[in-house]
């Protein structure tokens, strides 16, 4: 059998968004492939995408998560850039053909944070507060349980978002606790939601490095970077989402843990008034993307006979 040997490249371009958050992701992933390839050019192509532009509507009414990875693909396929790095939450189920998900990396703390500078926690608020967030998940979770607040969107990057608080705008905000920890903004985090309270979004936590398909040279400088148990743990989520039709129009979540060795897997899909919810979680002991693959569609398939796509808008 003739072995092909893959020469890996002497220069690397990584698209990324213009955010600090995106920013520091991007730099986090040029700084772990310098210090495994020393003799590679990493240099990163900041870029503006159309989801950092429109910041007075809902991503759920000007086109979903696409609006954030649309112009970095292009850069992918003409040739400007040979990776590109997301959150994974913000990348939408079916990528376009000729791209894929070729690294995801460990992931980290997936929870949604309580985020204010008057009240330590979402039970100390009172009736009327206003509630900042982007996410008709984390809406769907907190008009279940605390229908006495005034959920309000909150659309920007992150130092926006927190702007926008101190302003006073609002009297707390819920973020992704993973950014402001990256950013080494712990300090902001005034309490964590537990899954339990708010089950986070599919790839929450978690970073996605998109390539061309056709790059296998590409592949190779990544797969070292790849964390398996990440990884299976949100291709479960994602099935999940996937098979639902899961977008910024749907107050939908999928989360999954390592327990012992085995992946645990919740979700939910709720009504966009929150009245009326689908739940189902499975339990497996599983060692392939493939067996991940299936208890995520095995848990969509337990929602859909609950109903849960009479709870979906039209596709």
């Amino acid at each position: 059998m003739v072995m092909t040997q893959i020469s890996y490249p002497k220069k690397l371009v990584i698209a990324s968004r213009e955010s600090r958050l995106a920013m520091w992701q991007a730099e986090f992933v040029r700084d772990c492939l310098k210090k495994r390839y020393p003799d590679c050019d990493v240099s990163i192509l900041g870029m503006t995408t159309r989801g950092d532009q429109i910041l007075d509507q809902t991503l759920s009414k000007v086109g979903g998560k696409g609006l954030f990875v649309k112009e970095l693909e292009v850069a992918l396929e003409d040739g400007r850039a040979d990776l590109a790095v997301h959150s994974l939450k913000d990348v939408p189920m079916q990528l376009p053909e000729g791209f894929e998900l070729a690294c995801i990396m460990e992931r980290e703390d997936a929870r949604d944070a309580f985020v204010s500078n008057d009240y330590a926690q979402l039970a100390d608020l009172p009736v009327g507060a206003i509630v900042g967030t982007a996410s008709l998940r984390r809406e769907a979770s907190l008009r279940s349980k605390y229908p006495h607040l005034d959920i309000q969107p909150l659309r920007g990057n992150l130092d926006t978002r927190l702007g926008k608080l101190d302003k006073g705008e609002y009297a707390a905000i819920i973020l992704a606790a993973a950014g402001l920890k990256r950013l080494g903004m712990t300090e902001r985090i005034r309490s964590l939601l537990s899954p339990e309270d708010s089950l986070p979004a599919a790839g929450q936590g978690a970073l996605g490095i998109e390539i061309r398909a056709a790059r296998p040279e590409i592949q190779a400088c990544l797969a070292p970077l790849n964390h398996a148990p990440s990884a299976m743990a949100v291709t479960a989520e994602r099935a999940v989402s996937r098979a639902l039709g899961g977008s910024c129009d749907v107050p939908l979540a999928a989360y999954a843990v390592w327990e012992g060795g085995d992946l645990f897997l919740r979700a939910f899909v709720a009504s966009t008034d929150s009245q009326t919810v689908c739940r189902s979680e499975k339990r497996l002991s599983l060692n392939s993307m493939a067996e991940a693959n299936g208890i995520g569609l095995s848990v969509a398939t337990d929602l859909i006979n609950q109903g849960a796509m009479s709870l979906l808008p039209p596709r």
